[in-house]
């Protein structure tokens, strides 16, 4: 691995996780388009600050792009306010607004100069470690890590120091409010953050990588865990991952790096989404199917405990006749009640099923659950169920 290779990863990463820090509070504010929105309308703030100074590494281009996101984001809020446009709507009138402004600007002023929308929305990582910070003669390595770097410790100051204000604003802004967190200004103060986050990345991997970075991990972790502290490192290790992997494939399939990141993070997403413990597809059939499956084989105990002792049916609690008594086909019916044979609810004779000690004790626990002052529900019953048939 070159040292080259090493640089483009360690700035890669360097964004992913100065994303994924502001990003996770976009998530949790279902605000995630507004990232897209800051990311294009911020280019006026970047022209004019290039226009006013003459250079593309001034601070005062970061300084400029972070005012335009905030303004970017009174605007929506602006319209939004007047109840005549849903939010939505209001982010697609600004922000293409905003993101013209800059290309106009852009065309007039400043054509023949290395700034143009190419750069702004896609940004080339390969060329980031050329781009070098030197200091009295002294080469101290990449400027776009430098850039990151500063800009991943202001976010991470940011979260730290305000860390109860941006919880209970996210949660319950007449709370904060009422305690007098000012959620307005926090709230502004957070897309200032989203705006320079953005900006400071605009160098290396533009604007469409910024938004993949700053929406997909947070929105991955989410699905993983509801712990707030846990989301944002989960979501910055997802980020780096990211990087990392889509350098990776960049390299091997030589294709686009920023691309190939951005590819990484949905593929990331996409495997949480399907395979996640609790939120995933796959987890929640497993869990609906297992629910019923539970639900069947307590209605089949009932059933067969209401036509026993003192009411003894015999032809009731047959297996044969439970299609036409509960409508099951016959594969369901035989999965039920061999789940219920093997937990030692049920015995079986000549095909005839009977409640063993255990079924009869669990029929007493859910009799008292139902005489109880509190309805329980299903999901108590169910709970009740779960611990006979693990027991």
């Amino acid at each position: 691995m070159t040292g080259v290779q090493i640089e483009i990863q360690v700035i890669a990463a360097l964004v992913a996780v100065s994303c994924a820090i502001p990003g996770v509070f976009l998530v949790l504010r279902k605000m995630a388009m507004i990232s897209d929105a800051i990311s294009h309308a911020i280019l006026p703030g970047i022209v004019i600050g290039f226009l006013l100074t003459g250079s593309l590494n001034s601070p005062f281009l970061i300084i400029l792009a972070a005012i335009t996101g905030v303004v970017t984001v009174a605007l929506v809020e602006l319209l939004n306010k007047t109840k005549l446009v849903k939010e939505d709507a209001a982010i697609g009138l600004v922000f293409p607004m905003m993101f013209s402004i800059g290309v106009i600007l852009i065309s007039k002023n400043a054509g023949n100069i290395h700034i143009d929308t190419d750069t702004v929305l896609l940004g080339e990582l390969a060329f980031a470690p050329f781009n070098r910070l030197q200091i009295a003669g002294v080469d101290l390595g990449p400027q776009g890590a430098w850039v990151m770097g500063i800009i991943f410790l202001l976010n991470l100051v940011f979260v730290v120091v305000f860390f109860k204000e941006l919880k209970l604003s996210t949660f319950d802004a007449g709370l904060a409010a009422s305690l007098g967190f000012f959620p307005g200004m926090v709230h502004y103060a957070l897309m200032g953050i989203v705006s320079i986050t953005t900006v400071g990345a605009f160098d290396s991997v533009g604007a469409i990588l910024v938004v993949a970075l700053m929406i997909g991990p947070a929105a991955t972790a989410y699905l993983i865990t509801d712990n707030l502290k846990l989301m944002l490192i989960y979501a910055a290790a997802i980020g780096i991952v990211s990087a990392v992997a889509g350098y990776w494939t960049a390299n091997l399939l030589d294709v686009s790096i920023a691309g190939s990141m951005a590819t990484m993070v949905g593929v990331l997403f996409l495997a949480v989404y399907l395979f996640a413990p609790a939120k995933g597809l796959w987890s929640i059939h497993r869990r609906r199917e297992r629910q019923k499956s539970e639900f069947a084989q307590m209605t089949l105990v009932m059933h067969i405990n209401n036509h026993s002792g003192m009411h003894d049916d015999i032809e009731e609690r047959k297996i044969n006749h439970l299609k036409r008594h509960f409508l099951w086909d016959d594969a369901f019916i035989a999965k039920v009640v061999t789940r219920a044979l093997s937990a030692g609810l049920l015995t079986e004779k000549e095909g005839v099923l009977s409640l063993t000690g255990k079924g009869k004790r669990f029929i007493e626990a859910s009799d008292a659950l139902f005489t109880s002052k509190y309805h329980p529900g299903f999901e108590a019953l169910r709970k009740e169920f779960v611990i006979f048939t693990d027991g």
